[in-house]
């Protein structure tokens, strides 16, 4: 199973986002393309991105009545991304037919990953907002459980609750963890997070890192520090 570091692009456009990938002369890293991104440039900028040779995992978090998010995602099965995801929230006929839709006629697809409670989700919250009583760690592995069980490749996690999913999914099933920093930056509004040293023990394939990157001063240092640490 081959682990990655995948830099979210949290850009507001293509100037941001080009001028940005222009300091990379050597590497091609893995993208995340989130809303953000997607909304200021759409389907194009993700063709350019593959055109200059990167992986791309589209971030847009699908959440609907399951028709809607099952043909949402037969448009997206026609994009050259590698990875697509949802929330596991939306329950197991949701995700299903998010899996249906995906699929292409020859049987190819995108990886599909679940997102499970966001890194910016806290028990308070979840208790007090959300009215779900229950651990926040055992929600998270509820969801995870029910995403396995669809036919789903892996969550979007914390790398806290990485480990305890494979305990629960498998060692195969894949866990993606946002809520990444280099030691000494700041948290910002992130709830659970890591270094990528210890996303790294805690049983991580892939671990996605924004703002440590994207707002270093030499942004192409911290992507490789951050691949040192997690891939070294």
């Amino acid at each position: 199973m081959k682990k990655d570091v995948i830099i979210a692009c949290d850009f507001n456009g293509k100037e941001q986002l080009f001028s940005f990938l222009d300091k990379f002369k050597e590497e091609k890293p893995y993208l995340k393309v989130g809303m953000e991104l997607f909304y200021a440039g759409g389907v194009e900028i993700v063709k350019e991105i593959k055109r200059r040779g990167h992986k791309i995992f589209l971030d847009l978090k699908l959440h609907d009545i399951p028709n809607t998010v099952k043909k949402s995602m037969a448009v997206l099965s026609g994009y050259d991304v590698d990875m697509v995801n949802l929330h596991a929230s939306g329950g197991s006929i949701m995700m299903k037919g998010a899996l249906e839709g995906l699929t292409r006629q020859d049987g190819t697809r995108p990886l599909l990953i679940a997102v499970t409670q966001l890194t910016s989700t806290n028990q308070e919250l979840m208790t007090n907002e959300l009215l779900i009583d229950k651990p926040l760690d055992q929600v998270v592995m509820s969801y995870a459980e029910n995403a396995k069980n669809c036919g789903l490749d892996g969550v979007v996690c914390s790398p806290l609750e990485a480990g305890k999913v494979k305990d629960v999914c498998g060692k195969e099933f894949l866990t993606i963890t946002p809520g990444i920093r280099l030691a000494g930056d700041a948290v910002g509004d992130q709830k659970r997070v890591t270094t990528p040293a210890l996303a790294k023990e805690l049983g991580s394939d892939y671990i996605v890192v924004g703002r440590s990157i994207t707002g270093a001063e030499d942004p192409v240092a911290a992507y490789r520090q951050c691949v040192k640490e997690f891939l070294g």
